[in-house]
């Protein structure tokens, strides 16, 4: 079956017609873009299939792909139904998806997996559900582990494609979520309390008001219903490999941890470790205070029109949907304060404008004086393109707005800052990270722990200690310096050969014999 490289272009000539790979230009290294064409086999009824890529920037790339095509379609060799099997793939790869990977494809084909089918986790359980030897005695928690938590974690994840960090990174989510619960949960209990213990029927009238607008008590997800979850997902992967949907379960490879992971800091040895193998020591990581100047100094330059948010969440730590929904009535630049009292969310894709997620949430956090006047500048900024959009300018009041002055979408903070964080070459943290790095920046800086919980706006200062704040190499270093210059020491005395101690220094009896010699003496 034949192949080739070629170099095309779209230029036209003067009655409009496509010269492609006759363009005089094509000479020219920078003119045009290179594409390969392979044949495949035809279909059952006969209809040819060709496999085609267009815009690779060199030939080498051009051609290193249709290597990859030809030595898949080398896998069929010998067999009629495995070379359709191949070409039946391939015809099937949308133009922006990867060419499948040699070894995978040869495992399927041994397996005698389908090779089109694209099934995902979510199409997956919803099948696996169905099948009768599910229903009697394990309904109700299959439904609700898949329902609450597999599908919308890794749903769209497929089936022959799932790893292990998809799974180590579901289970972080749902230990986020956990602190979310709880923090609704104490605040639920608070406004109980105050309930039983006011006596006048006003107060208590509104206190019932706030505690409606709460969301209902709710059980974190313990250790044990994490297992059960995790053993859901072993299940179902174990009947999808007895189906030949995939050849490997990654949730036998996975441990769930009792605990939520600790924050862990990018130190130079981790850095490190992660340039040489992409690999990040954990799930939750924590810049240092340089890189965190590195990452402000970069989008001072790159980013300055989010200069101010930036500040904001390295400095201060709110959370992503206060920062989408901040208004200009709750900066004041005299007291250079924010005062957090709604946030944005997004479910189901639809924007939705709420209360803080829970009642510590609402709170007033202190601006340093040069985040403050970036908020000035982005102020200054935003008045000068409402003049100049004018009709079309969207006065939605926020801070952090659209260049045509709509809200943002929250998911949009982070995938801009997943962006600024790899173009500055930093050590990658989430969005969402940026809390604890905060929390841990503080508590560097020496400010009490009570604090820092309020300005995170968590419910208890448990959660801040437990939770939020990693102890910096630096600051660590610095304690068992302090702790060690405490103990009272005298100059060393030379040793002595007599049973190996210094002379003068009594035997230390660390043998029971020893000890019980020594007592009774």
């Amino acid at each position: 079956m034949s192949g080739s490289v070629t170099r095309r272009c779209r230029c036209r000539d003067e009655n409009g017609k496509d010269l492609g790979s006759k363009c005089p230009k094509l000479s020219q290294r920078s003119h045009g873009a290179w594409r390969l064409r392979q044949e495949l086999e035809p279909t059952a009824e006969g209809n040819r299939r060709i496999f085609r890529r267009q815009g690779y920037e060199t030939q080498t790339a051009a051609q290193g792909d249709l290597d990859k095509v030809r030595g898949l379609l080398g896998l069929g060799e010998g067999s009629k139904e495995d070379a359709e099997a191949v070409s039946a793939m391939l015809d099937a790869l949308d133009k922006d998806e990867p060419i499948p990977d040699y070894e995978e494809t040869a495992r399927k084909l041994r397996s005698g997996q389908n090779l089109v089918e694209n099934l995902t986790i979510g199409e997956w359980l919803d099948r696996w559900q169905a099948q009768e030897s599910h229903r009697r005695a394990t309904e109700l928690s299959y439904e609700s582990h898949v329902r609450l938590y597999l599908k919308p974690k890794i749903g769209d994840v497929r089936v022959d494609r799932l790893t292990v960090s998809h799974i180590s990174e579901m289970f972080a989510k749902i230990n986020d979520d956990n602190d979310r619960i709880v923090a609704t949960n104490d605040d639920r209990r608070a406004l109980k309390a105050r309930i039983k213990n006011t006596r006048s029927r006003a107060e208590k009238h509104v206190l019932r008001g706030q505690l409606d607008q709460l969301a209902p008590f709710r059980r974190p997800v313990g250790p044990t219903s994490q297992a059960r979850i995790h053993a859901t997902l072993r299940a179902a992967m174990n009947d999808a490999i007895a189906e030949q949907k995939t050849t490997f379960n990654a949730a036998m490879h996975y441990t769930v941890s009792a605990k939520p992971p600790k924050p862990l800091v990018w130190t130079p040895e981790r850095v490190e470790e992660w340039q040489r193998t992409g690999k990040r020591p954990g799930p939750v990581m924590v810049w240092t205070p340089e890189q965190a100047g590195i990452f402000l100094d970069y989008v001072a330059i790159h980013d300055p029109e989010w200069e101010a948010l930036w500040h904001l969440a390295v400095k201060r730590g709110p959370r992503r949907g206060e920062l989408a929904g901040l208004p200009w009535t709750e900066h004041s630049a005299l007291d250079a304060t924010v005062t957090i009292s709604t946030q944005l969310t997004e479910v189901d894709w639809e924007v939705v404008e709420g209360e803080p997620k829970s009642e510590a949430g609402e709170r007033v956090i202190p601006l340093d004086d040069e985040t403050n006047g970036h908020f000035q500048t982005r102020k200054a900024r935003q008045a000068e393109r409402r003049l100049k959009l004018g009709p079309a300018w969207v006065d939605s009041g926020r801070v952090f707005t659209l260049e045509d002055g709509s809200a943002l979408r929250p998911s949009s903070i982070s995938d801009r800052f997943e962006r600024l964080c790899k173009a500055a070459g930093l050590p990658p943290i989430r969005l969402h990270d940026l809390r604890h790095t905060a929390a841990t920046l503080m508590l560097a800086a020496g400010i009490d722990m009570k604090v820092i919980q309020e300005t995170l706006g968590h419910s208890q200062i448990q959660t801040t200690a437990n939770l939020y704040t990693s102890v910096l190499p630096k600051v660590a270093r610095e304690a068992a310096e302090k702790t060690t210059a405490l103990i009272p020491r005298t100059p060393a005395r030379a040793p002595t050969r007599t049973l190996g101690y210094p002379s003068g220094t009594p035997k230390i009896h660390t043998t029971n014999s020893e000890v019980r010699e020594m007592a009774g003496a």
